[in-house]
C-alpha cells in the first residue's frame, strides 16, 4: 500500500494493546492506542482515514455498544471486534448491523493484518469518493486543468502568472493532454480576455487552404475567390491566436508567420497592403521542438521566436493521483448529458484507472467515462459476470463490431486509410461507426491497447 493506513486500537488490557501494536506497527500501520471506548470516541470522527479494532468485553462501554455509537457517527467506518468465545453471539449480532469482520480469540497476527488491510481499502475508497463528491459540489463545468498532483497546481499558478504578461507562449504536451485548456485560460486569465480567441488547427488544413484562413484574401486573390475574407490572425487583433499542431504547418507559411510574428503586420492575399495586428500567439505542439530529431521540418528560427514561453502539460501517467478526480468529473459530466444516474468509483473501477497508461491522455479518459456512465463497459461493478448469455443479439454484434474497430485501429497506429482497408468499409460508414459507438480515432495514434477493448 502506498500509504501508511491509521488502526484506531481499543482494548481494556494493557498487555494485548501493546503487543497487538507492535505486532500492527511491524506490519506498516500507524496505531492509535486507547485503554477504553469512552477515549477513542472523544477521538474518533467522520473525519477519521483509517479502522477501528476493538475487544468487545470491556468496561463501562462494550465493543458492540461502542460499534453502535460509531456506525451512529459514520456508517462507513470499518470497525473489526476481537472476541473470546463466549462473545461470539455477540459480534455475530454487531456483523449483521453492519460491523466489518470479527476475530475470536487466539488467532493468528496474520489474520487480523489481512483483516485490516482489506478494511482500510475500503476505508480509503470511501474516503477519496466523499473528497470526490465535494469537489463535484463546489465545483461546475468551469474548472481549469483539474488537478490536486503539485505539477497541476505549479501549472495553474504558472499559466496565471504568465496570462498578463502578453508574450506568446509554446505548449508542449502528448495528444489530449489539455493543450487547447491551457491556451483557453492563458487567454481567459489576461488583459485580453475582451478580445477574439481564434483557433486553428494547423493539421486539419490542406496547404492549399491554410494560408488563406490566416491570413484572409481579397476578392480575386484566386480562383474561387468571391468575396473578401477576414484571415485568422486578423481576427484574432486584440485578442489571442491559439496555433494547435504547429508542428504540421507548412514551410512556406511559417516563413509568413515569423514575419508576422516579428513584424505584427499582415498581408492578406491578393493585396500589397500591410496591416498591423495587435495578439498574442499561443502554439501547441505535441512533439518537442527543442529536438532537431523531432522538429523535422518545422524552422528552428520560428521555433526561437515562439520560445518566449514554453509551458509544458504533464501526461496522464505522470500524475495518476489526479485520475480519479478527473473520471469523477468526466463521469458526472456524461451522466447531466445523457440523463442517466452517476456511478461511485469502487475498488475494481479504480484499479483499472489506475492500471492503464492512458495513451490518450485526458480526451481518452473522458471518452472512457461516458462509455462507463452509457452502461457500455463491463468493468463498472465489484463483480463482473459474463454478460454475454443476457445480451440480445443485435447487442452482442454491436458490442463485436465496435471491438473489431478498436483493434483494427490500434493494429494500425489510428491510421484512417489502413484501418478502412484492413475492415474493408467505406470511409463514410467507418466514420459514421466511430461516432455511433463513441470511439476517438486520436486515442489510438500511438497504437498501444485501451480500457475499452472488452
Amino acid at each position: 500500500m502506498g500509504f501508511q493506513p491509521q488502526i484506531a486500537f481499543v482494548d481494556d488490557d494493557d498487555d494485548l494493546r501493546n503487543a497487538n501494536r507492535q505486532t500492527l506497527e511491524l506490519a506498516g500501520f500507524s496505531v492509535i492506542p486507547f485503554a477504553d471506548a469512552m477515549s477513542a470516541l472523544r477521538f474518533l470522527t467522520p473525519e477519521f482515514a483509517g479502522v477501528v479494532v476493538s475487544d468487545v468485553r470491556m468496561p463501562h462501554v462494550d465493543g458492540l455498544e461502542f460499534f453502535r455509537r460509531l456506525r451512529a457517527m459514520d456508517a462507513d467506518l470499518p470497525v473489526i471486534l476481537i472476541t473470546g468465545h463466549g462473545d461470539i453471539e455477540m459480534a455475530v449480532e454487531a456483523m449483521q448491523e453492519g460491523a466489518y469482520d470479527f476475530i475470536a480469540k487466539p488467532y493468528p497476527a496474520e489474520r487480523l493484518v489481512q483483516s485490516i488491510r482489506r478494511a482500510a481499502d475500503k476505508r480509503q475508497l470511501v474516503m477519496e469518493n466523499r473528497q470526490l463528491r465535494q469537489f463535484m459540489e463546489a465545483s461546475d463545468e468551469t474548472v481549469p486543468l483539474i488537478g490536486q498532483t503539485p505539477v497541476m497546481q505549479n501549472l495553474r499558478k504558472t499559466l496565471r502568472h504568465v496570462a498578463n504578461a502578453d508574450v506568446d507562449v509554446l505548449i508542449a504536451g502528448e495528444t489530449g493532454s489539455g493543450k487547447d485548456v491551457a491556451a483557453g485560460l492563458l487567454h481567459e486569465w489576461s488583459r485580453r480576455r475582451q478580445g477574439n480567441f481564434v483557433a486553428l488547427n494547423c493539421g486539419a488544413l490542406p496547404e492549399s487552404v491554410i494560408e488563406s484562413e490566416l491570413f484572409g484574401h481579397e476578392a480575386g486573390a484566386f480562383t474561387g475567390a468571391q468575396n473578401k475574407r477576414i484571415g485568422r490572425i486578423e481576427h484574432a487583433s486584440g485578442g489571442t491566436l491559439f496555433l494547435d499542431e504547429i508542428e504540421s504547418m507548412p514551410l512556406a507559411t511559417q516563413v509568413k508567420l515569423l514575419r508576422v510574428l516579428e513584424m505584427r503586420e499582415i498581408t492578406p492575399l491578393g493585396t500589397n497592403e500591410h496591416r498591423p495586428v495587435d495578439l498574442r500567439v499561443v502554439a501547441a505542439a505535441k512533439v518537442d521542438l527543442g529536438s532537431p530529431e523531432q522538429r523535422a521540418n518545422f524552422r528552428e528560427d520560428l521555433f526561437y521566436r515562439l520560445n518566449v514561453v514554453t509551458v509544458s502539460i504533464p501526461p496522464l501517467r505522470e500524475r495518476k493521483e489526479d485520475i480519479p478526480l478527473l473520471f469523477t468529473h468526466f463521469l458526472h459530466r456524461a451522466a447531466i448529458r445523457f440523463k442517466t444516474e452517476p456511478q461511485e468509483m469502487n475498488t475494481a473501477m479504480r484499479a483499472r484507472l489506475m492500471d492503464h497508461d492512458w495513451p490518450g491522455n485526458v480526451r481518452e479518459l473522458a471518452h472512457f467515462a461516458e462509455r462507463v456512465a452509457l452502461g457500455l463497459d463491463e468493468m463498472t461493478s465489484e463483480h463482473t459476470p459474463s454478460q454475454a448469455s443476457t445480451l440480445t443479439l443485435p447487442e452482442a454484434m454491436e458490442r463485436h463490431e465496435a471491438k473489431l474497430i478498436r483493434e483494427a485501429l490500434t493494429g494500425n497506429n489510428g491510421d484512417v486509410r489502413t484501418t478502412i482497408e484492413a475492415l474493408g468499409i467505406p470511409r463514410k460508414t467507418f466514420y459514421d461507426k466511430l461516432q455511433r459507438h463513441g470511439i476517438d480515432r486520436a486515442d489510438y495514434v500511438k497504437g498501444k491497447s485501451h480500457p475499452d477493448q472488452t
